[in-house]
């Protein structure tokens, strides 16, 4: 490995890194040399892909979070410094989507979506940006989305979380750029997964975002992985404030044919 891309002895922290493109990349950064706490609401999705990190030669912790709730961010933290006495990377990769017309949509679903996917990754940026801090070090990584850019029919609450997540990922690297935490984003194209396989395979939907992708197919959850390393490592010591897309050329599309 080129060794800047390294993580071999850094401790990384996975929020929502136990399904789904969080455990991908939760995975990816033990298996670049990373220590890796994979979290999430869920104990035994904990424990499971803390087994895999282990596998993996790596350490973890066992540690259930809720972006909802800040105390379980702090007690994770504190849980972290106990046993690693740093964290140097987090990874934001809780959410949540609904998906309705934007007229019936209800403003509790709306607020929750919000609440998830917005808040929840300040709160998990403002409890583990203060430790990185007051150490003159850090980076974050927050997972954004093609619709941080565009419009997707009918989930307006979940393309307006992610049009501020971008926002306050280019917010904070302005601020806390200067104290050596840079602060970037990875905004995923369209991934075939578990949960969507049905809705790509069978749906108009889905062939339309396939015939808007240029490379003319979906991406596999473990094509994330490298944006993850790089944007985590210290090859990317002079980037913030960005968001890496990754997502077959969907953004540059315009007619292909």
């Amino acid at each position: 490995m080129f060794p800047a891309l390294d993580l071999s002895g850094k401790v990384a922290v996975v929020i929502g890194g136990t399904s789904g493109i969080g455990k991908t990349l939760s995975l990816g950064l033990a298996d670049a040399g990373a220590n890796v706490v994979a979290t999430g609401r869920n104990a035994a999705n904990v424990d499971a892909v803390a087994q895999e990190i282990e596998a993996r030669g790596r350490h973890t912790l066992r540690v259930t979070t809720d972006t909802r709730d800040k105390s379980s961010l702090q007690r994770l933290l504190a849980a972290c410094l106990e046993r690693f006495e740093k964290v140097e990377v987090l990874l934001n990769c809780a959410g949540k989507i609904k998906r309705a017309p934007t007229l019936d949509f209800l403003e509790s679903d709306w607020n929750d979506i919000l609440d998830t996917n917005l808040t929840g990754t300040l709160r998990a940026c403002q409890v583990f940006g203060e430790h990185m801090l007051s150490r003159k070090s850090g980076r974050i990584i927050n997972i954004a989305s093609l619709n941080s850019f565009v419009a997707l029919h009918e989930v307006a609450a979940y393309a307006a979380s992610k049009a501020g997540v971008a926002a306050l990922t280019r917010a904070l690297a302005v601020e806390w750029s200067r104290d050596g935490v840079l602060t970037n984003a990875i905004a995923p194209g369209v991934f075939r997964t578990s949960l969507n396989a049905d809705l790509l395979d069978n749906t108009p939907r889905g062939n339309e975002l396939l015939l808007r992708t240029p490379m003319g197919r979906f991406g596999k959850l473990d094509e994330l992985v490298g944006a993850a390393v790089f944007l985590a490592s210290d090859s990317a010591s002079f980037v913030t404030g960005q968001i890496l897309v990754v997502d077959g050329g969907f953004l540059a599309s315009g007619v292909s044919q």
